[in-house]
């Protein structure tokens, strides 16, 4: 698929995500001036981070992980010499939930599927997971319902899927706000990063 190609059916996305009146936080978004976060980075990435959903920084600017995770993504990426640009970070929900919750069963199923067509455009080698909503999300998308763990057991690991473009490979991760209060997260972050090297 082309760049040209690429772009023009990402820009459908996020013109369809604009306009998803839909959705139960498309009005929390108007009644507040905040924009949704489709996503940025590569359009062509080997790697492609999927968190859960846009935190107050993310929906003020419209990018993915501009707060405080999101330096510590920086650090982390930085941690195993990949370049952000070269990747592309998304969230399974584009809007945020109010107070920072978590998506709901409902959001979560109403923007699965613009992920889902992303990951088909971008055509990933590596689909990283941050946090256990978007790792249960994308395992059970490619079919790896019985590989399921809890975080705590999942994360650093590599499972492999099938794709429509090929195989790919998912690797759990712990959220990056996880590590905000807690150094020791933070420590097997860096360690479980290791891992994303040789597929940059």
């Amino acid at each position: 698929m082309y760049k040209v190609e690429r772009e023009k059916l990402l820009k459908q996305i996020k013109k369809e995500i604009l306009d998803l009146k839909k959705s139960p936080l498309y009005a929390e978004r108007v009644k507040n001036k905040v924009y949704p976060v489709i996503g940025e980075g590569d359009h062509f990435a080997k790697i492609m981070f999927v968190g859960e959903a846009p935190g107050k920084n993310e929906a003020i600017t419209g990018k993915p992980f501009c707060g405080t995770s999101g330096k510590i993504l920086d650090e982390l990426l930085s941690s195993v010499s990949i370049k952000r640009e070269k990747v592309y970070i998304t969230n399974i929900v584009k809007d945020r939930p109010s107070m920072n919750r978590d998506p709901s069963p409902d959001e979560i199923e109403i923007y699965g599927p613009f992920l889902d067509r992303q990951v088909e455009i971008i055509q990933p080698k590596v689909i990283a997971t941050l946090g256990r909503f978007s790792m249960v999300y994308i395992m059970k998308k490619f079919g790896l319902d019985f590989d399921i763990q809890p975080i705590s057991s999942a994360h650093g690991k590599s499972f492999e899927a099938e794709t429509s473009y090929g195989k790919v490979k998912i690797i759990p991760l712990y959220h990056p706000a996880a590590a905000i209060y807690n150094q020791h997260l933070k420590e097997t972050l860096i360690k479980d990063f290791k891992i994303l090297k040789k597929y940059e």
